[in-house]
């Protein structure tokens, strides 16, 4: 079964969002990946939860990022591709992957709500 695995804050402006994370909460961030993407310290939760402060996107053309992304972790990512096709909801970014971290995808549920699934694998490359 799916769950939850990972969540990012979409920021208009990252300076003005650590700065408020970190006063409020006391998270600290480190930069990781792509630029404008920050690993959050001390928001990750549970074991396996994992957070980040990211540029705010658009994965749909014209619909930017709000709110919180979901990352779901799935065992296999072209069967949870497909279970969300059969179950009425689109991919809207296909399964790319992501060196030494896996394989992501992002769907729309079928009411409009946006999120990535992540098949979780050290070795990807």
């Amino acid at each position: 079964m799916a769950h939850v695995a990972h969540f990012s804050i979409n920021a208009d402006d990252l300076d003005r969002a650590k700065a408020f994370y970190d006063a409020a909460f006391g998270w600290g961030f480190q930069a990781y990946g792509p630029p404008g993407f920050y690993m959050i310290q001390g928001a990750g939760g549970p074991a396996g939860m994992y957070a980040s402060l990211q540029q705010r996107r658009e994965i749909v053309p014209g619909k930017p990022m709000h709110g919180l992304e979901c990352t779901l972790a799935v065992e296999d990512s072209a069967a949870a591709e497909a279970a969300v096709l059969k179950a009425g909801g689109k991919i809207v970014m296909p399964r790319t992957i992501l060196a030494g971290v896996g394989t992501l995808f992002f769907f729309e549920d079928t009411e409009g709500n946006i999120m990535g699934a992540m098949q979780y694998d050290s070795a990807a490359r």
